[in-house]
């Protein structure tokens, strides 16, 4: 459950069992730059691809979104550089025909999506869950890929969970079977949103949350349960970034122990995410982010 929301499980459980800047709509995100067809495995993947540059920027969405969660991203950066934002399959306009929805098998899609593209210099940037799937993927391929910068995650890397946290973490999985749309709103609500967290954004994740298909939903939190953020970071090497909103603290005890590179920015006074909720800080911060991976991969 870390990898999907990055707070504690215990915190969901309970709320399952109480429950039982630019705003975008839908999934509309323009594209300037001459789009082919991207399959893996014979899954669509929906995708844009934005702007010119000796650097690219490969947006990645967390869990129940989709890739217009970036549109103030793409219009700040594409001026600058070249801009990829995906839908996940499972998510937004990309193909749900197929049953794994691992952490390898997305992080296998945007190695597809690179390959196809024939993308250099790569950044990638996960929010949420998808920062265990960037991860992965640069683990993977070290010679496109300069860095990887995670969105309001990694905020617990290293403390292992008790038998406590698993037994939640079933019953949470049981609850949401049984009331996905219910039981995932609440949580949304009550965890993942601040109190300044404008109306209009609240409105718009439900809405776009409530609209998946749960099965598929579910299936993401279970099959992504299991990566180990610890070995991945390690066998990474490179310093990890993160742009984290503040509604909740990150625990880098973890990374400090594992000795494991880092740099984290707070984007003050957001929800979960801080993309949408105060867009010009947050690129303000993925610019300086852009400039430091810049330089140290030009050493």
């Amino acid at each position: 459950m870390k990898n999907l929301l990055c707070v504690p499980v215990i915190a969901m459980f309970i709320c399952i069992q109480f429950a039982c800047g630019n705003h975008h709509s839908g999934n509309a995100v323009s594209t300037s730059n001459p789009l082919v067809e991207i399959t893996d495995s014979s899954v669509k993947i929906a995708y844009t691809d934005n702007g010119k540059g000796d650097t690219t920027l490969f947006f990645v969405h967390g869990w129940g979104i989709n890739k217009s969660y970036f549109a103030n991203q793409v219009a700040y950066f594409s001026k600058k550089y070249r801009v990829i934002t995906i839908d996940r399959p499972g998510f937004g306009e990309s193909g749900k025909n197929r049953t794994d929805w691992s952490t390898d098998a997305y992080a296998n899609d945007i190695e597809t999506v690179i390959s196809k593209l024939n993308l250099k210099n790569v950044i990638l940037i996960g929010h949420s869950m998808a920062g265990d799937i960037v991860l992965r993927a640069a683990v993977t391929d070290t010679v496109h890929v300069i860095g990887i910068v995670g969105v309001d995650n990694f905020k617990s890397v290293g403390i292992p969970e008790d038998a406590k946290s698993k037994e939640a973490f079933k019953q949470a999985i049981n609850s949401l079977q049984h009331n996905f749309k219910q039981v995932a709103s609440a949580y949304f609500t009550q965890y993942l949103f601040a109190k300044s967290t404008p109306d209009s954004i609240k409105t718009r994740i439900l809405g776009d949350i409530a609209k998946n298909d749960s099965t598929i939903a579910i299936a993401n939190i279970v099959q992504g349960n299991d990566f180990d953020e610890v070995a991945r970071l390690k066998q990474y090497g490179k310093k990890l970034y993160l742009i984290n909103s503040d509604y909740m603290p990150t625990n880098t005890s973890g990374l400090t122990k594992n000795k494991i590179p880092f740099m984290v920015t707070y984007v003050n006074d957001t929800g979960h995410f801080p993309m949408v909720e105060k867009p010009e800080d947050f690129n303000n911060s993925l610019q300086k982010i852009i400039a430091d991976i810049k330089a140290h991969n030009a050493k």
